[in-house]
């Protein structure tokens, strides 16, 4: 090789390693531009797989303080529609929830990004444990030595979607009045957001809970798969669900929305009055990377559906879109 060949082989080298350094000292900088508190109003259900993603969150914007909120996404939605609360991002249990309590006044926008089912959750110290089954689940919550827990509708989509699965399964299994009795049952044991029923499950207060899968999985728990047909996961069954419904309360004290059974879909959007937009949108778009924070929604029993479409899709940021489809 020449004096000549070598001089250039170095200088392009050399080009390069200051072109790595850049690009590394651009997205530092890029990172540390990222800053202040985020709050998260989020469904209990993705207490676990949220706490992972905003670990993996910090490694790249260490100079963000994450402010997670856990409660039923009903709950979720009054804070920032009654209460004004600040809020930088909103994730629910049932994307319907933004659709209908904060847009368009609160929100322009929802991406559906995960997916679950409903379950019967168990432990060893549970009532009847060794004989419950997909064929006889309701018998055995209806035992008078069973006490089982669910949340509230009013507050928590898990809460009416364990009613529309009682409802649904009154169809199903053809026994009439089934849903009555199961609903009418037990009611002191109903709590504000699912996760609340943990604890008294594990003290043996109740025997068993209408629950999420991913939940179950995420703390170890006993479960039992319910039939396709009525544990809301498959959009195979979509018309199905339908047939079941619920009122719940509304965006104001005196008025009601009905809620139709429908495949279990989360979603997640930015308030309007975000008082962090530039740290929600750099956390949004982690959560919905594939090799990001999906994997992490994977990991935890909670299925990726992205990209979904959006009736919201002309009001994403363009930074958003490849997430939805229109």
């Amino acid at each position: 090789m020449t004096t000549k060949n070598t001089l250039l082989l170095f200088l392009s080298l050399a080009l390069l390693s200051l072109s790595g350094c850049n690009n590394q000292q651009n997205k530092k900088q890029q990172s540390n531009d990222i800053s202040g508190d985020l709050i998260i109003f989020h469904a209990g259900s993705l207490s676990v797989p949220f706490k992972q993603v905003a670990a993996e969150f910090k490694k790249e914007h260490p100079n963000v303080n994450i402010l997670p909120e856990s409660a039923g996404s009903v709950k979720c939605a009054r804070k920032i529609v009654d209460l004004n609360r600040p809020c930088d991002i909103m994730a629910s249990a049932d994307y319907t929830v933004i659709d209908n309590m904060l847009i368009p006044d609160y929100a322009s926008w929802n991406i559906k990004f995960a997916s679950n089912e409903m379950c019967i959750v168990y432990s060893e110290k549970s009532k009847h444990a060794e004989e419950i089954n997909k064929d006889n689940w309701y018998d055995i919550l209806l035992k008078d030595d069973v006490i089982y827990g669910r949340s509230n509708p009013n507050l928590d989509p898990c809460g009416y979607r364990a009613i529309i699965v009682s409802k649904l399964a009154e169809l199903y299994y053809s026994k009439p009045e089934l849903a009555d009795k199961i609903l009418s049952k037990d009611n002191l044991y109903i709590r504000p957001k699912e996760v609340d029923l943990l604890a008294l499950l594990e003290a043996g207060t109740i025997d068993y809970i209408f629950l999420y899968r991913s939940v179950a999985q995420q703390h170890n728990l006993k479960y039992l798969i319910l039939p396709d047909e009525i544990n809301l996961k498959s959009p195979e069954f979509a018309d199905f669900y339908k047939k079941a419904s619920v009122d719940i309360a509304g965006k104001t004290p005196d008025s009601k929305v009905t809620k139709h059974g429908e495949p279990m879909v989360y979603g997640i959007t930015i308030p309007k009055s975000s008082p962090n937009p530039k740290a929600a949108m750099a956390f949004v778009k982690f959560l919905l990377s594939k090799d990001k924070g999906m994997a992490i929604m994977n990991k935890n029993g909670q299925p990726s559906v992205i990209p979904s479409k959006t009736s919201s899709y002309d009001n994403l940021p363009d930074e958003l879109k490849q997430f939805a489809t229109k």
